[in-house]
């Protein structure tokens, strides 16, 4: 079964129950937990209000209102509702706003000889753009999908990040990925995922070739296998640093998975933080906090500080080149 059948037929067993445990909805999806609290995660992130409780008597439910009526979406709007969830600006981009606009409507409708209630477009708004970023797409994402729909293998021009020179490469498109407001096309390259941002694509061609994917991979595995790749890498280093506990709330913002443990400290005023990076050099994200802040180990992590806050402070100081 695949991710997108299973987030539906997980919406349809919530309506049906109304409230039910997440070791019963595993076993009747035939998954384990931890997939059924990833997919519950991203119901909630594309509108649908779910209502989890923890503890001994907790269980999994929706809001009511919330109780939708997908029988009467066609194929073509669960399709695109499976990849865009309730934002009708992401399906714009896809090129089809008309079809979001339909299928989110019907989801509105109420079951005859029930009580009316709100329409959730009245009590609920959802918005997946990131705060503070104007970056748009530079290309046309829905030129884009529909190339990767003819199965065919892409020649595309790209800029890596850091990079003046955008390269030629040849690659073998699983699909699109959009996260945090930006799109992403997922494919192999010689064998090996990669994942491209749309904002750094200058072109591409359809290559007169199918594409070669790997046996059993799907773009839904490739997606979650880069994700954990990125944000749980083989090779790390555990950046240690108190850090002053009115700045706690904003570090989890920045910081995210990266952020791996928090303790009490020896000053009441300040937490014990512990920050996973693939390498020594991520320690320049924990500038930004300034003198909220102080990197306590490894040695390795305080030297590159103090080199570092050196380097602004000539450079600030007498206009001297770091």
């Amino acid at each position: 079964m695949s991710r997108s059948q299973r987030l539906f037929d997980l919406i349809s067993v919530l309506r049906t129950r109304g409230r039910t445990t997440v070791a019963e909805l595993a076993d009747d999806l035939q998954v384990s937990t931890r997939t059924v609290h990833r997919d519950l995660a991203s119901l909630s992130e594309i509108g649908v209000p779910v209502v989890t409780e923890p503890g001994r008597y907790g269980g999994v439910s929706v809001l009511p209102g919330g109780r939708f009526q997908v029988a009467g979406l066609s194929t073509r709007e669960k399709d695109l509702l499976r990849i865009t969830g309730l934002d009708a600006s992401r399906a714009a981009e896809l090129g089809h706003e008309a079809l979001a606009r339909s299928a989110v409507g019907k989801l509105g409708e109420t079951d005859s000889g029930r009580v009316s209630v709100l329409p959730l477009s009245q009590v609920v708004s959802v918005d997946n753009r990131p705060w503070f970023s104007g970056v748009r797409p530079s290309v046309d994402v829905a030129a884009l999908a529909e190339d990767i729909r003819t199965g065919h293998r892409l020649s595309i021009t790209y800029r890596r990040s850091g990079e003046d020179a955008a390269e030629e490469r040849l690659v073998d498109p699983y699909g699109l990925l959009g996260r945090g407001g930006r799109w992403y096309l997922v494919a192999d390259r010689d064998g090996t995922p990669r994942q491209y941002a749309v904002e750094r694509l200058a072109a591409w061609t359809v290559v007169d070739a199918p594409r070669r994917l790997r046996s059993g991979v799907t773009l839904d595995s490739v997606v979650e296998q880069l994700a954990r790749d990125l944000e749980r890498p083989q090779k790390s280093v555990i950046v240690t640093a108190l850090l002053v506990r009115s700045r706690l709330d904003i570090a989890r913002r920045i910081l995210g998975s990266r952020l791996v443990a928090v303790e009490s400290s020896a000053d009441m005023n300040t937490v014990k933080i512990s920050v996973e990076y693939t390498n020594i050099g991520g320690v320049r994200q924990l500038l930004q906090f300034g003198d909220s802040i102080e990197v306590t180990a490894p040695e390795k992590a305080r030297r590159l500080v103090v080199e570092l806050a050196t380097s602004l402070l000539r450079r600030h100081a007498t206009g001297e080149p770091a």
